[in-house]
C-alpha cells in the first residue's frame, strides 16, 4: 500500500510546553501592567478588564456549543484575548461596548477561521481597530491619572497626541512609568518590559520580532520626525515608552498564529511594523499607528513566511540534485 504520510524535514523536535502553560506565562507576565492600570485609573479599569476577560469567555463556549464543537476554554487563549483587549481600552470606555468588541474578537476575528491556530489576525488587535473605527470618540477619550479617580478625573489628550499637536509633553519619568493619560495597559512601560523579561527568560518570544520592530521604529523616528523643539533623543525615547509600542510589541506583534515562524520572516516582520507605525504615526492623521501597524502586517504574514522558508538540503531552484 502506497504511503500517504508526508514526512517534513528534521529535526523533529518534541517539546512539554502546552498551549495553557504559555497563555498562562503570557497573563503572569501581563499582570504588573493589568494591575498598575487598575491602581492609577481606577475601580472602571478593573471592572473593563474583567468584562472583557468573561465576555470573551463566555463567547468562545457559547459559540462552541452552537456547532457543537468541544469547548475549548480550558486552553485560556480567550482569556489572554479578553485581558489584552482590555488593556487596549481607555478606562472612560462603556462596558457595553467592551462586550460587543469581545464578542467581535472571538467570533468574528478567531471562531470564524477555525478557532485557535487559524485565525489571520491578532482577535484582540482585530477588535481594538474595530472598536476605533466604529467609536472613534469613545475610544479616543483618555482620562488623565494624575487628576484622580472620582467623577472630577479630567479627560486629556495621549502625549502622543500632545506631541502630534505641538504642545508640551509629560516628563519622561512619568511617560516611562505610566502617570500618564492611555489605555488601561499601554501607559507603563516599565511593567510591560518587566513582562516582557519574563517571557524572553521563559523562552515564551523571541527577541527578534520586538528587536526588530524597536529598533526600526526607533531608527526612523530619530532621523526623519518633526522633533518640536525637543531633542533627538529625547523624543524618541518619548514615542518609545507612549502609546501602544511596547505592548504591541511584546506581546501582540509575538502572537504564534499571526506572525512568521522563520527567522528572516521575523525580522522583516519586525521591520514592517517598526516602518509602519512610523508612517502612521508621523504622517497620519491618528497620532497612533502601532494595532494597524500589526494589523496589516499579520495579513503580510503568510507571504514572508514563503519568501523566506529555507531550502531544503539538497535542493537547488526547487528540484533535487
Amino acid at each position: 500500500m502506497e504511503n500517504k504520510f508526508t514526512v517534513s524535514a528534521a529535526p523533529h523536535i518534541h517539546t512539554k510546553e502546552t498551549v495553557p502553560g504559555i497563555m498562562c506565562d503570557v497573563i503572569i507576565a501581563l499582570a504588573p501592567a493589568a494591575i498598575f492600570g487598575c491602581v492609577v485609573f481606577g475601580y472602571k479599569a478593573a471592572v473593563l478588564l474583567l468584562v472583557c476577560i468573561a465576555s470573551c469567555v463566555l463567547a468562545e463556549f457559547l459559540f462552541c456549543k452552537a456547532v457543537r464543537k468541544k469547548s475549548t476554554i480550558g486552553d485560556l487563549s480567550a482569556v489572554v484575548t479578553g485581558l489584552l483587549l482590555g488593556m487596549n481600552l481607555p478606562s472612560t470606555c462603556p462596558v457595553w461596548m467592551a462586550v460587543v468588541g469581545s464578542v467581535f474578537a472571538i467570533i468574528i476575528v478567531k471562531q470564524i477561521f477555525g478557532g485557535l491556530g487559524k485565525n489571520f489576525m491578532n482577535p484582540a488587535l482585530g477588535a481594538r481597530c474595530f472598536m476605533l473605527i466604529a467609536w472613534t470618540s469613545a475610544m479616543t477619550t483618555f482620562n488623565n491619572p494624575l487628576a484622580g479617580f472620582g467623577p472630577d478625573a479630567v479627560s486629556s489628550a495621549t502625549p502622543l497626541a500632545a506631541m502630534k499637536a505641538g504642545e508640551a509633553a509629560p516628563s519622561l519619568f512619568n511617560a516611562f512609568i505610566g502617570l500618564i493619560p492611555g489605555t488601561i495597559g499601554e501607559t507603563s512601560a516599565a511593567c510591560l518590559l518587566l513582562g516582557a523579561i519574563y517571557l524572553l527568560i521563559r523562552r515564551v518570544i523571541s527577541i527578534k520580532i520586538p528587536a526588530a520592530y524597536i529598533i526600526t521604529f526607533a531608527v526612523f523616528t530619530y532621523f526623519f520626525a518633526n522633533k518640536g523643539g525637543m531633542s533627538a533623543w529625547e523624543y524618541t525615547l518619548m514615542q518609545l515608552c507612549t502609546g501602544g509600542l511596547m505592548l504591541g510589541a511584546f506581546f501582540m506583534a509575538t502572537d504564534y498564529t499571526t506572525t512568521p515562524t522563520t527567522s528572516a520572516g521575523m525580522i522583516i516582520f519586525g521591520i514592517g511594523c517598526g516602518a509602519l507605525t512610523f508612517l502612521i504615526r508621523r504622517f497620519g492623521g491618528y497620532p497612533e499607528g502601532v494595532s494597524f501597524s500589526i494589523i496589516l502586517m499579520n495579513i503580510a504574514a503568510p507571504l514572508i513566511e514563503k519568501a523566506t522558508i529555507p531550502k531544503s538540503f539538497g535542493q537547488r531552484g526547487g528540484k533535487s540534485k
